[in-house]
């Protein structure tokens, strides 16, 4: 099948580019682009809406094994769809975890279920314990894009340095969780007087610039390729600088909750607010949503972390971290672009091309010979979101009720319509 995309604005953040355009598609592949529609080509018309590289979410929490009733692949993959994500980059944090080639042929397969592309990282230690390393060159040579204990921090840094040496031999990729984390066991809200004045336990957003400074060293004395799976306060920027001017090998990336939310919104105690790491402060807020601009954030994903509603219905501190986000991320994100802080070239070189360039995946691109992943939305429709309307198994998310802009029309894996 030939189709032929016409009248679309095309959102391009390989090339900066935000503007009217056609795209013509076949045999999965983008063939051309602002040519004439083929003869024998199916015609979308787009009506002036955006046509954009499909979503790379990089980080989504799937309940397969252990905990199915959360989340499958197949309501992940239509939540996925139903949010212009083309691509999952799914987390080992499972029970029991990804950490052998047997298990991560078991979530593969399971993955198969699924109406998107899926790819899997890998424990980075057994059990995610932190007291071992797995078998990297196996489990690489499985198939997976990277390695990682999740929220996890491997608190030997003898062990997380070895880890680095051998990663760097395989050319693999070790995505960290910067945090301190004697400081922040137990901490559910950033320390400041808010947390104090709702008695929350708190950490001090120094905990993020302990735990980065320490991977930065490590990653420094190694050679390794690594990536912070989370910045989210303005102090760890100048680390993050230094090490990127010292030429280490250094991504980083941050939640779209990070982005769109902050301390304050945990003000009425509602634990789908509670995040790891917490929600921070507005100034923090504003200087990420400023790094991801400048380009000094990478990657912006959703995390997606389905709860079901006995893990949340608790006390604050007590409840499981996390939410859904799959379906959400790409109307929060949008909520960026409205304000007038980052373009849609950029939200996107955040959310595709960044994310697929870093794990040497094809997607996240409109070039010509690029796979064809796509997603059409109207960045402006306006809509009231009902958690219940979502299509993940779990609804545990920060925007309930939120007035948010930004429609999925439709999205395509390989050329294949998928949603809408």
């Amino acid at each position: 099948m030939i189709l032929h995309f016409d009248n679309a604005r095309l959102i391009d953040p390989e090339t900066g580019t935000d503007g009217p355009g056609s795209l013509t598609v076949q045999d999965g592949f983008i063939a051309a682009r602002d040519a004439d529609a083929p003869s024998d080509a199916t015609v979308i018309d787009c009506n002036g809406r955006c046509l954009a590289p499909g979503i790379v979410d990089w980080g989504v929490k799937v309940g397969e094994p252990g905990e199915r009733h959360k989340e499958s692949y197949t309501s992940a993959g239509r939540a996925a769809a139903a949010g212009g994500v083309t691509t999952m980059i799914v987390r080992p944090d499972t029970a029991p975890p990804i950490d052998n080639p047997e298990s991560l042929d078991f979530v593969a397969k399971r993955a198969l279920d699924s109406i998107v592309r899926v790819r899997h990282m890998a424990s980075l230690t057994k059990s995610r314990e932190g007291r071992e390393m797995v078998e990297m060159a196996f489990l690489c040579d499985a198939g997976a894009v990277a390695f990682t204990d999740g929220v996890r921090v491997v608190p030997d840094a003898k062990l997380f340095g070895r880890c680095m040496t051998y990663a760097r031999g395989l050319g693999a990729l070790i995505v960290g969780h910067p945090q301190e984390p004697n400081l922040s066991r137990g901490a559910a809200a950033t320390k400041g007087k808010f947390a104090s004045l709702y008695g929350i336990a708190d950490v001090s957003p120094v905990a993020e610039l302990m735990g980065l400074e320490r991977d930065l060293a490590l990653v420094a004395m190694s050679g390794g390729r690594y990536h912070a799976d989370q910045i989210t306060t303005a102090g760890a920027l100048p680390a993050l600088r230094r090490a990127r001017a010292g030429g280490l090998d250094v991504t980083a990336g941050i939640s779209i909750h990070h982005l769109t939310l902050n301390e304050f919104d945990v003000g009425g105690y509602r634990t789908f607010f509670r995040f790891t790491p917490p929600l921070r402060a507005e100034d923090d807020r504003l200087a990420m949503v400023q790094a991801v601009a400048d380009g000094e954030i990478d990657v912006i994903a959703s995390f997606h972390t389905p709860q079901d509603e006995e893990s949340k219905r608790l006390p604050f501190a007590e409840a499981a971290p996390g939410a859904v986000g799959l379906q959400t991320l790409l109307p929060a994100a949008l909520r960026l672009y409205h304000q007038g802080g980052l373009t849609l070239p950029q939200l996107f070189r955040a959310m595709s091309l960044n994310p697929a360039r870093r794990l040497g995946l094809d997607g996240g691109r409109l070039a010509v010979d690029a796979p064809a992943d796509l997603v059409l939305f109207d960045a402006d429709a306006p809509f009231v979101l009902d958690r219940f309307t979502l299509l993940s198994k779990s609804k545990n998310t920060p925007f309930d009720g939120a007035r948010m802009q930004g429609r999925v029309l439709g999205t395509w894996v390989g050329g294949e319509r998928v949603f809408g």
